[in-house]
């Protein structure tokens, strides 16, 4: 048998070609009687479906949305939140029928993911808001959704209250008792190692973590001890918190940029003979599913990760549906809220 085609199925069926197109790409256009013996015919004959590129031509649309990351790809499905996340964001595109493509900020080979994959709209999660991939997505006028993001005007932003956690979470220190406190952050941008509030640049989350952290401390009299490193993993927590630890006066609590972050400075304390919470109060934030299975389980603050990647998702192909219908797309910010959770991870200093 030569190539199978919609016009054989067609012609085995008795029905028109269009009928078998609708058969695949409109099905509500058919009794279901109808459908299922075109698919059947169609399995018989091993024709899988129309090829997607020309099916995507023909609509204008690719049927995928790519999902910029900064971090490695590797190094996302390493992450407890990115995962979560990503879970989130493919439950909510599954029945749009819409597919997901990983975009990394890296470049290979002369590749620019942002500027050269084909995509009908796209997440930025977390980026550097200076990165030229999201430079190249706006370039192209697709439509676009920020998450944990500065936003932009005219694009859909999702955010949490990381001002309003970290705050929380700093007060909780002070209100135990605590006043050589250190923090334990991240952020490629900027200085690394023993830093000062003023040497830290960094992107939407690690900026407004910091004004919640010192919203507290400061009016508390408490000048805190920072260390930052590139990455917010658990090598990079305990990294930072040996340089706290190893001071002169080393602080009696440790306030973190993340849950793995955290992890990693209670295997610092652990390793310097130091014991959490007795000797050493230590503060996550995201409660991420592993926050609570630590040993102590950890202090956190919680954001809804779930929730963020449901709406991030939902916004998105709300716009690219505005985008196909030529109608103006919603551009809302949405800030959704933090809770701290206390655990057995903090109390008061010896």
């Amino acid at each position: 048998m030569g190539r199978v085609t919609l016009q054989t199925i067609a012609d085995r069926v008795g029905v028109s070609r269009m009928t078998v197109s609708n058969a695949f790409s409109r099905p509500d256009q058919l009794s279901p009687t109808l459908r299922d013996r075109i698919l059947a015919v169609a399995d018989e004959l091993g024709y899988v479906g129309p090829d997607p590129a020309a099916r995507a031509l023909a609509r204008g649309t690719v049927g995928a949305v790519g999902l910029l990351l900064t971090d490695t790809l590797s190094g996302a499905f390493a992450d407890e939140v990115a995962t979560t996340f990503l879970g989130a964001i493919a439950d909510e595109l599954a029945p749009t029928g819409l597919g997901l493509t990983l975009l990394s900020t890296a470049t290979s080979g002369g590749v620019v993911p942002a500027r050269d994959v084909a995509m009908d709209g796209a997440l930025v999660y977390s980026c550097d808001p200076e990165s030229t991939a999201v430079e190249w997505l706006l370039r192209r006028k697709i439509p676009l959704v920020f998450i944990d993001q500065i936003p932009a005007d005219g694009v859909p932003a999702v955010n949490v209250a990381d001002r309003e956690g970290a705050r929380a979470a700093a007060q909780h220190l002070v209100d135990l008792g605590h006043r050589r406190i250190g923090i334990v952050t991240a952020g490629v941008r900027g200085a690394h190692g023993l830093v000062a509030p003023d040497d830290i640049i960094d992107g939407f989350v690690g900026t407004h973590r910091l004004l919640g952290w010192l919203d507290a401390l400061t009016p508390a009299g408490i000048e805190p001890a920072i260390a930052r490193r590139p990455h917010g993993d658990p090598e990079s927590g305990y990294q930072a918190a040996r340089l706290l630890l190893e001071a002169p006066q080393p602080p009696t609590a440790i306030l973190c940029f993340s849950d793995a972050m955290a992890q990693g400075v209670v295997s610092a304390a652990a390793d310097a003979g130091l014991s959490v919470p007795e000797d050493l109060s230590v503060v996550g934030f995201d409660d991420s599913p592993g926050s609570a299975r630590l040993r102590p389980p950890l202090t956190t603050v919680r954001q809804d990760i779930q929730a963020k990647g449901h709406a991030a998702a939902a916004a998105l192909t709300q716009s690219i549906e505005a985008a196909r219908n030529d109608t103006p797309a919603p551009a809302g910010h949405l800030c959704l809220p933090t809770e701290l959770i206390v655990r057995a991870s903090t109390a008061r200093p010896r």
